[in-house]
């Protein structure tokens, strides 16, 4: 049986003035144009950034409701059975809005660092992850270490400017532990050979252990994450693409439909099996109009926790709606 929270009340005035203040020092906006974006008169712009101030929801990030975009969490959580979801305004734009998915993200970070729960967690690697440790400020982890969940360089062996397991423990002075093998090996046999090696093998029972995992979500095309940073070549795209798989989790494909796609380029993986992802709680860090049908995969086939997302996206993805009732996963009742 899925049980559902009602949704919470908001206090609309208090809910702007978090829109207004995310605006206007996470975008960068002036009041004259956050006056603007949120259909106000500048002096009531200037009020509601003062009030965000007065009552405390400005810190290092605005804190807070955001009115819209609690709606949009609530539809996503109920039509895909999700336990967590963050929408966040945006404050760019285009195919892949870097600046809005990476100050949530930090945001999301350092709440995790701060609140200590989870004693080792698993991190992906890809630009929208890189973006939000670039945006983190530094902040002690006294009680969280981080482990790499995937190889963490090209086929050529040359390090990806995406892998941000080091940059994480730069900011948090945390114990980081990470894969130094390629994401994908050459042959099914070579991945066996690299896992097996001393200190490898340590890192995967780590990965194992961790109970939260963080991930961004890659498309499948030429231009994706593991095709332009030299994780796979131009053969391998081919091949995946071949298979209908238009999204990519943690080295594992999948269709629109949210299919899991094993393949011989996932073979190859040096990242956690497939068979072992849902004993972990997965959050999703991913948005833009590049990703949307790729996110929307992953959302039908089930395996996340959480997501966190912009604002734009998030409309995309309640405009489709997934085709069955709320609380379902591939028709059966999700784990509420």
């Amino acid at each position: 049986m899925t049980l559902h929270q009602p949704a919470p009340q908001v206090d609309e005035e208090a809910a702007l003035a978090a829109r207004a203040a995310w605006l206007h020092l996470a975008g960068g906006k002036t009041q004259g144009e956050v006056a603007e974006l949120l259909g106000v008169q500048s002096t009531k712009a200037h009020r509601l950034i003062a009030r965000a101030r007065a009552e405390g929801l400005i810190r290092v990030f605005v804190e807070g409701p955001i009115s819209g975009c609690i709606a949009l969490e609530e539809s996503i959580k109920a039509d895909y059975g999700l336990n967590f979801c963050e929408v966040v305004p945006n404050i760019d734009d285009g195919p892949l809005p870097l600046k809005t998915l990476g100050v949530a993200g930090a945001r999301y970070l350092r709440n995790l660092i701060e609140n200590g729960r989870y004693g080792m967690i698993g991190i992906g690697h890809g630009r929208t992850l890189a973006a939000a440790v670039d945006l983190m400020p530094s902040v002690a982890a006294r009680n969280t270490r981080f482990v790499s969940l995937l190889g963490g360089l090209t086929r050529r062996f040359a390090a990806s400017p995406f892998d941000v397991i080091h940059r994480l423990a730069e900011r948090t002075a945390a114990e980081a532990y990470v894969m130094p093998v390629p994401f994908f090996a050459n042959t099914a046999k070579d991945r066996q050979v690299l896992e097996s090696q001393y200190g490898v093998s340590d890192v995967i029972a780590m990965a194992r252990e961790a109970e939260l995992y963080i991930a961004g979500i890659g498309e499948v095309d030429r231009k994706s994450f593991i095709a332009t940073a030299g994780m796979v070549d131009d053969e391998d795209v081919e091949e995946v693409m071949k298979t209908g798989a238009c999204a990519e989790l943690l080295g594992h494909f999948f269709n629109e439909r949210g299919e899991h796609l094993p393949n011989s380029v996932s073979d190859r993986a040096l990242a956690p099996r497939f068979s072992g992802l849902k004993q972990h709680k997965i959050v999703a860090l991913a948005g833009g109009t590049s990703k949307t049908r790729a996110i929307r995969a992953i959302l039908e086939h089930g395996l996340l926790f959480g997501l966190i997302t912009d604002e734009a996206s998030a409309r995309r993805l309640v405009s489709a709606k997934p085709g069955r009732e709320p609380g379902k996963k591939n028709g059966k009742t999700a784990a509420g």
